[in-house]
C-alpha cells in the first residue's frame, strides 16, 4: 500500500510502559456548551505530568452527536469498502487497518470539520487540505510511534467513531511518564506540542484497553483526523 502523505516516525526502541493506570459515554445530543476538557478521561503517572502539559492534552467527550457521526460514516463507508484492512503497515506502526484521505465533503460534515477545526487551531493557521481517516479493524491496533515533523505541524485533533478505545501517551526518554486517554465514541481528542513532539502515542489492542482499571471494550473504530502544516 502506497504510504499516506501524513507519516510517522518510526521509534527505534519505543518507551515500555512501567505505570498502571491509576462510564463510558455514547454519542450526545447536540446542544448545551462543550466542555473545554474532561479530566476524568485522562489519567497519569503523575498530577505534576498532567499539570506541566496542560491544555496540549485535551479530550472533549460527546463533541458530536449521533446524527452527525451518521453523516461522516454515510460519506466515508463507501470508500473505506472498496478496501481492505491491512495487517503490515509499510513502517511497522499499525495493524489491521484502512486509510484513506478525504478533501470533499457534504455540507453536514463541512460543518463538524469546521467546529473541530476552531477549538483545536489557532485562526489562521495553516492546516492539512486533505483529512486523514483511519479505519481500525476491532483485533487491530496503533503501536507506540511520533508523527513525523517533516509531514505535519504542532497540532494533531481526531474524532472517534464508532467505537470507545484509550490512547496511551508516553514520553519517549522517561517510560515512567505516561497518560492514557479514555476517548468515547463520539469524542475529540486534540494533541499539541509537547505532548506530539516528547510523547509516544498509541490505541491500544482490545486485549489491553483498560482505563482507570475498568475494562474498556474496543470494536472497529474510524478516527477523523485534521493537522496543521509544518511551523
Amino acid at each position: 500500500m502506497k504510504p499516506m502523505r501524513t507519516v510517522f516516525r518510526r521509534v527505534r526502541n519505543p518507551p515500555v510502559y512501567t505505570g498502571r493506570p491509576s462510564c463510558l459515554s455514547s454519542c450526545a445530543g447536540s446542544g448545551g456548551p462543550l466542555p473545554r476538557r474532561d479530566e476524568a478521561l485522562i489519567s497519569g503517572s503523575s498530577r505534576e505530568l498532567a499539570r506541566r502539559l496542560g491544555s496540549q492534552v485535551e479530550v472533549r467527550a460527546a463533541f458530536i452527536s449521533e446524527e452527525e457521526e451518521g453523516a461522516l460514516l454515510r460519506e466515508l463507508e463507501p470508500g473505506l469498502r472498496k478496501k481492505r484492512y491491512e495487517f503490515d503497515h509499510w513502517d511497522d506502526a499499525i495493524h489491521g487497518y484502512r486509510e484513506t484521505e478525504r478533501a470533499r465533503w457534504g455540507a453536514a460534515c463541512v460543518e463538524v470539520l469546521n467546529r473541530v477545526r476552531a477549538v483545536a487551531f489557532p485562526e489562521g493557521s495553516p492546516l492539512l487540505g486533505p483529512v486523514h481517516i483511519l479505519d481500525l479493524d476491532g483485533a487491530g491496533y496503533i503501536k507506540p510511534h511520533i508523527d513525523s515533523v517533516k509531514f505535519c505541524g504542532s497540532t494533531i485533533a481526531g474524532l472517534s467513531l464508532l467505537s470507545d478505545s484509550v490512547m496511551r501517551l508516553v514520553r519517549e526518554d522517561a517510560s515512567d511518564e505516561w497518560l492514557d486517554l479514555l476517548l468515547p465514541r463520539c469524542s475529540l481528542y486534540i494533541l499539541r506540542d509537547q505532548a506530539r513532539y516528547n510523547f509516544t502515542h498509541e490505541i491500544l489492542k482490545d486485549e489491553e484497553s483498560v482505563f482507570n482499571g475498568r475494562r474498556v471494550p474496543r470494536q472497529r473504530r474510524i478516527s477523523v483526523i485534521c493537522r496543521n502544516l509544518p511551523g
